[in-house]
């Protein structure tokens, strides 16, 4: 419990470090929790959601859900996806690239980044009816931190240690993280309608595949901004997904 207590206190701006202090070894094994604190974050999203248009107008609350989780999470995916979009719209090297991410300052390809990002979610889930909406991000969301945790078992950090911004290097799955991880982020689809909807999850291991790749060959390796631009872009893919089967199925 201690190891999943150190997951939510790492990516939630929660309170959750007042209930025990945990030794800073077990942050480098919170990835496996990842897709669990995504029950967590999802399910907040879809009350405030579902609470929302009973009283407001459906794209509001869904407005409404999603700053929820940008103050659950304090911003921490999105400052990475800004980082990333910067550092690889911006460098030309792998250390220029390195350098650029580390910079705490936002360029024009971060802010352009995550116009064009806020913008397809919202696009996307609004024009989708408020259950189904809800139905994907409490499967949506989870899903793709699962799946944007697998970076660790395939890239190595691109950086040494003691230049990484928390100071911690994630460690590699053992075989029971994993299946810890793949059973927390497989369990969530069952939230989704219809099997069919099943075929929007093949979109984020995609996506997946095609950054890490993108990634091993530009810097030769994974930051932490990398893992939060996985995971937002994988999620986004999933909304994608979900959209295009329920326009073609109605």
């Amino acid at each position: 419990m201690l190891r999943i207590l150190t997951a939510f206190i790492f990516f939630t701006r929660l309170p959750f470090w007042k209930l025990a202090e945990v030794p800073a070894e077990y942050f480098k094994n919170i990835v496996s929790r990842w897709a669990l604190v995504g029950w967590f974050t999802a399910g907040l999203m879809v009350i405030v959601l579902y609470a929302g248009s009973l009283v407001l107008p459906s794209g509001v609350a869904l407005a409404l859900a999603m700053i929820t989780r940008l103050l659950i999470t304090g911003c921490l995916h999105e400052d990475g996806l800004a980082d990333f979009f910067d550092g690889f719209g911006g460098g030309t090297n792998r250390e220029r690239i390195l350098a650029i991410m580390k910079d705490s300052h936002i360029g024009s390809y971060g802010v352009i980044g995550l116009i064009c990002y806020f913008g397809l979610y919202y696009l996307l889930l609004s024009n989708l009816p408020v259950e189904l909406a809800g139905c994907a991000i409490l499967a949506g969301d989870p899903y793709s931190k699962g799946i944007a945790g697998m970076i660790i078992n395939r890239l190595p950090y691109a950086r040494k240690e003691e230049e990484a911004k928390s100071k911690t290097v994630y460690s590699r799955m053992t075989t029971g993280e994993y299946l810890f991880s793949l059973i927390c982020l497989l369990l969530p689809l069952c939230w989704l309608p219809e099997p069919v909807y099943f075929l929007a999850g093949l979109l984020p291991v995609a996506t997946w595949y095609l950054l890490t790749t993108f990634m091993k060959k530009k810097i030769q390796g994974y930051t932490g901004d990398c893992c939060g631009a996985t995971f937002l872009l994988c999620e986004l893919s999933f909304y994608l997904g979900i959209a295009v089967i329920y326009t073609t199925t109605l």
